[in-house]
């Protein structure tokens, strides 16, 4: 009655002994990194200038005469300028933690399992899936 909507694809044994699928993996991974930052670029090159432009009187004022309750005005009462600016500084500091787990502690063992199973479908796949130039040659 409850069957997994996808089914599970384990990697085979002779796949992970394979040193080439390690530096596959590790090829994903980076390109999971960049992604992640690409990402979080595109933000503070769109939303974070709207946010700021949405600002622009506030940041006026701040610059005359700067108080902790002009910021807290400003922000309040403008409210899609301020999640804007909230998005791109939470998304910010979300990958910088992520990166940095990963730099201290290692990938956690499912993410590295995540990363296996991608990575045994792009070569399942072919030269057909999007990833394969940059993933698999």
């Amino acid at each position: 009655m409850d069957q997994p909507e996808e089914p599970l694809t384990t990697v085979p044994d002779f796949e992970k002994s394979d040193p080439s699928f390690a530096q596959q993996v590790q090829r994903l991974h980076q390109l999971t990194v960049y992604g992640r930052w690409l990402f979080v670029g595109c933000l503070w090159l769109t939303i974070a200038p709207l946010s700021l432009w949405g600002l622009r009187a506030e940041i006026f004022l701040w610059q005359q005469y700067f108080t902790w309750v002009a910021v807290r005005y400003g922000l309040f009462y403008h409210p899609l300028s301020t999640f804007g600016l909230a998005f791109c500084i939470g998304m910010t500091a979300a990958v910088l933690v992520w990166q940095s787990r990963n730099i201290l502690l290692g990938l956690p063992q499912h993410e590295k399992q995540r990363l296996e199973k991608q990575v045994y479908r792009i070569r399942q796949q072919g030269a057909t899936h999007p990833l394969w130039k940059w993933v698999c040659q």
